[in-house]
């Protein structure tokens, strides 16, 4: 199994094709490659991640601004410029440049170019400037930044980039503010944060993060002191509770938009 799957990720790279979203989200085309992900490759199923398109569906209204930071091959930020239609805006976050490419190529595409996606290739830390980033070696869904890359990419680096770095509250001087954030950064959760005072004072976003076992305790402190309820958004609306610490996914909202179940 495993000389398969080092062939598959080999043989892969570069290799990209189309998948379509369910009827939810008007069956929108994406392109995909295996080179992010072998699951791409299944022929049966569904290839993308329920939680993100549920959360997606749950949060994002027609006219809201969505932030996709680590968008990879912008999953997200398609489903959430669907439902937020003709006057809603969408900003594609994406260090990989390779990875940036084809979710521009998906915007392009004739069923999607009613969606306001842009595309900013960049990396979101706590600071402008510039940062080493690894390609990993066995899928580009475990790109990282390279300080923080020992959990994501285990597999080994194919190669390492320079790339500009930005925080996200710079963000604030050339988009709207956002209703909602998706955060899938691979272990980079607590710079992103910490460059992100202005959009969780100012905008008061829902956030949807991804976290790391290592960076719990922080990324929890991070959106608590700045009065977020943390859920999980892997249970249905009536099950939710606040959390008192971080789960690998984490939705965090506001707490004068936060209504406690029943």
């Amino acid at each position: 199994m495993g000389l398969m799957r080092h062939f598959l990720e080999r043989v892969s790279r570069g290799r990209t094709f189309q998948r379509r979203l369910s009827a939810e989200f008007g069956r929108r085309p994406i392109i995909v490659s295996p080179d992010a992900a072998l699951r791409y490759l299944s022929p049966t199923g569904y290839a993308f991640e329920s939680a993100l398109l549920d959360v997606a569906a749950e949060w994002v209204r027609p006219g809201d601004t969505a932030w996709d930071i680590g968008s990879n091959l912008g999953v997200f930020a398609v489903a959430a410029g669907h439902c937020a239609g003709s006057k809603g805006r969408v900003l594609a976050v994406e260090a990989d440049g390779w990875l940036a490419s084809v979710i521009r190529r998906t915007c392009s595409l004739p069923d999607n170019r009613d969606l306001a996606i842009e595309v900013l290739p960049a990396a979101i830390s706590t600071e402008a400037g510039a940062a080493r980033f690894a390609i990993a070696e066995r899928g580009r869904a475990s790109n990282a930044l390279a300080e923080v890359s020992t959990r994501a990419t285990t597999g080994g680096v194919r190669e390492t980039q320079l790339v500009p770095t930005l925080p996200m509250d710079a963000l604030l001087e050339v988009a709207p503010g956002p209703r909602i954030i998706k955060i899938d950064v691979e272990g980079a959760e607590v710079l992103v944060l910490r460059g992100a005072n202005r959009v969780l004072s100012e905008a008061r976003p829902v956030v949807y993060i991804e976290v790391g076992k290592e960076n719990a305790d922080e990324v929890t402190k991070l959106l608590t002191d700045a009065d977020y309820v943390l859920l999980n958004p892997e249970v249905t609306p009536l099950e939710r509770r606040p959390l008192e610490r971080c789960v690998f996914n984490t939705l965090a909202v506001p707490r004068d938009q936060y209504a406690p179940p029943g």
